[in-house]
């Protein structure tokens, strides 16, 4: 009878330990595919995060995801090939930052659920129908917040003294920036400021522009965001430093490279919130369902050794709403 038992245990074991073999072998593998604008050593501060979202929500890369990723390089022109390339991989869904890269991804691979984040202005750029309903199969995350541009330049006027001349570089090709150049415009003629606009769309496009706002000789200028600028972070802030021109930025990386204050949406949370979409994606939610989450932290970076060098003080009441003080 004894013998009989173990017989019948030792056949229910094995049968346990094979089911959980076979739901192991066919567990789902989930692809994602992460069109990057830049490099990846230059994304490592923004995709860290991102994976660091997933491992919390239990996705462990090797084991039941794979991510795809394809570089920019800080050329949009690459865009259309690399989503072809990522839709012929046949991912789950698609993870992009800004505008440019979402709107290539919208009309390259439509079929498959993108999630965006840090993009501008998602309705304007048609990327979505509203915030709270997007209605087709795009979601995620904005950057959009209430007059930013007018933020960075009035922390340029209680920095700078006799502030009255500021460039605005932005990037015609980026939907985004024609609403934030006409918010810029507003801010400037509030703070009895004259604003020129430099243009530059591709990298190529860059140091003739930076020498046409050389010419114009402004006070400062501030950076508005853009993955064209954020790849080209070290060739902005050493044109700063070489001129003297006091800037502020819509990225800390800009910051950290030499240049002197960012103001702006904190994009590493961003990322870091990317990864419940992607999570909530996979488990069935369609993006139409999904609201796109507006920004809900902001950091302000100053430089102090940058300050130094443009023979700039920085007030104290600058220095206490600061939330990181580079030396």
């Amino acid at each position: 009878m004894q013998g009989r038992r173990r017989v019948v245990i030792a056949l229910a074991l094995g049968a346990i330990a094979a089911s959980g073999m076979l739901r192991a072998q066919t567990a789902k593998t989930w692809r994602i595919a992460f069109l990057g604008n830049s490099t990846a050593a230059l994304e490592a501060n923004l995709v860290g995060p991102f994976r660091d979202g997933l491992r919390e929500l239990g996705y462990v890369e090797g084991r039941n995801i794979v991510i795809d990723y394809r570089w920019g390089e800080g050329n949009y022109e690459r865009f259309p090939r690399l989503v072809s390339e990522l839709a012929a991989l046949h991912p789950d869904v698609i993870v992009t930052a800004g505008t440019p890269a979402s709107l290539a991804v919208q009309r390259g691979a439509p079929a498959i659920p993108l999630v965006m984040v840090a993009v501008g202005d998602p309705v304007g750029s048609g990327l979505v129908k509203s915030l709270a309903q997007p209605g087709g199969n795009s979601t995620g995350l904005t950057s959009i917040a209430p007059d930013l541009e007018g933020k960075r330049l009035e922390l340029l006027t209680e920095v700078v003294p006799k502030l009255s001349h500021v460039a605005l570089l932005m990037n015609p090709a980026n939907p985004f920036h024609v609403k934030a150049e006409h918010e810029a415009r507003a801010a400037a003629t509030a703070l009895g400021l004259k604003l020129s606009t430099v243009g530059v769309r591709t990298t190529a496009e860059l140091d003739p522009a930076l020498a046409a706002m050389q010419r114009d000789r402004p006070d400062a200028f501030v950076m508005l965001a853009d993955r064209v600028f954020l790849h080209n972070r070290t060739r902005i802030a050493d044109f700063a430093a070489r001129n003297r021109l006091p800037a502020a930025y819509a990225y800390r990386e800009l910051v950290e490279a030499g240049g002197l204050m960012s103001f702006g949406p904190n994009y590493a949370d961003m990322h870091r919130r990317a990864a419940t979409y992607v999570d909530r994606i996979l488990h069935g939610s369609k993006p139409k369902d999904l609201p796109v989450e507006l920004p809900t932290k902001f950091e302000f970076v100053v430089n102090l050794g940058a300050a130094k060098a443009l023979g700039l003080t920085i007030p104290q009441s600058v220095l206490v709403r600061a939330d990181t003080l580079i030396h």
